[in-house]
């Protein structure tokens, strides 16, 4: 490791923190070439470059990137489930490039610094990218340092990279860089907990919540659905109860929420995952249910026993409820609706009033 030689001159009193402007990009980049050890940041994604003045002097600049998309120690650490983490991955930022100009090296300078800037970033993130911060991450290579800085603004050092390196697509198929420290810095007190629900506070929540589920979910889904006998007329039946209920259940925790989203979702499936949802065949061919036949499911199972269904099913599986959603009726009213007292329910909210048979467990 390099043993820094820390300046002579007075320490700076007063230090400028301020995101670097776009015609000052190229002064940045070239001096990230220069000084820092992994060179200019290649651009990816959301991020924000910071410059530190004194007197009108550069003396440091500081980046924050999106988030690695897979880091072990990280992921372990938060204890999140990966059907989950993709869409999460927004609350987090990555301390990608720090670098103290020469000449301006002085003791307590490097934590100063980062303590100015967690007291803007998430303020600053949320007003560019409208996206609140919950959780800062960087990796240190061990080679040069031993992330000194960081231990002593009371960043977590939760493990090490396995030296895989981020290409386009993905990550490499054989390590290629050298063993990186891995550090985390919570910006709230509760993080773990907020990061670990299926669903988001409202405040952390971005767009409609959803969970990204593998095959095996699937089958697991209708598996679970299995138990709710069917409550339709057996005239013009064409679909398994179990089937339509767990595609729906999917589509919900997929992020869906109107009918017509539900009946696309089902429609973009392949074969393959039709299979595990037991869907009907017809010349050789998996089929998906009509989106009169989703509608007519909804409304007979009631959308609070939807509900309380997907709940049971989340916990059962992933040990956590999914809780509340809403589902649009696309301006769907059927005729019963419309002979009905809920008219002014069905056309002013997005609440599907329960007007049909209860099912029967």
């Amino acid at each position: 490791m390099n043993e820094l030689i820390y300046n002579s001159k007075p320490y700076p009193s007063e230090l400028n923190l301020r995101l670097a402007q776009h015609n000052e990009m190229a002064q940045y980049d070239n001096l990230m070439a220069k000084h820092h050890k992994r060179g200019a940041l290649r651009r990816i994604g959301h991020e924000l470059h910071y410059v530190v003045e004194h007197q009108g002097q550069w003396i440091a600049l500081i980046s924050f990137s999106p988030a690695a998309l897979k880091c072990t120690a990280r992921d372990q650490w938060i204890g999140w489930l990966p059907q989950v983490q993709t869409d999460r991955l927004r609350l987090i930022a990555n301390n990608s490039r720090f670098l103290i100009l020469p000449g301006h090296h002085y003791p307590n300078l490097a934590t100063r610094i980062l303590s100015a800037c967690q007291k803007r970033l998430s303020a600053d993130w949320l007003a560019h990218f409208s996206k609140p911060l919950l959780l800062l991450e960087t990796f240190v290579d061990s080679e040069f340092h031993a992330g000194t800085i960081y231990r002593a603004d009371n960043w977590i050092m939760v493990g090490q990279t396995r030296g895989y390196k981020r290409v386009y697509g993905g990550y490499s198929d054989t390590p290629s860089e050298s063993v990186k420290l891995v550090f985390l810095k919570p910006m709230h007190w509760n993080v773990r907990r907020i990061l670990c629900a299926l669903q988001l506070p409202d405040a952390y929540r971005y767009g409609v919540e959803k969970i990204k589920l593998k095959s095996r979910d699937y089958g697991s889904l209708y598996a679970h659905f299995r138990r709710i006998k069917d409550f339709r007329s057996t005239q013009g039946r064409r679909h398994q109860i179990a089937s339509v209920l767990s595609l729906i259940g999917a589509a919900i925790l997929s992020g869906v929420r109107s009918y017509k989203g539900i009946w696309t979702w089902c429609n973009d499936l392949s074969q393959d995952n039709l299979r595990y949802f037991r869907c009907r065949i017809v010349k050789g061919q998996r089929v998906t249910p009509s989106i009169t036949c989703i509608r007519n499911v909804i409304m007979g199972v009631n959308q609070y026993r939807l509900k309380r269904l997907i709940n049971a099913f989340c916990m059962e599986h992933f040990g956590l409820p999914f809780g509340e959603f809403l589902l649009s009726n696309d301006g769907y009213i059927p005729a019963k609706v419309q002979q009905s007292s809920y008219i002014g329910l069905a056309q002013d909210s997005t609440l599907i009033p329960s007007l049909s048979r209860e099912y029967r467990s």
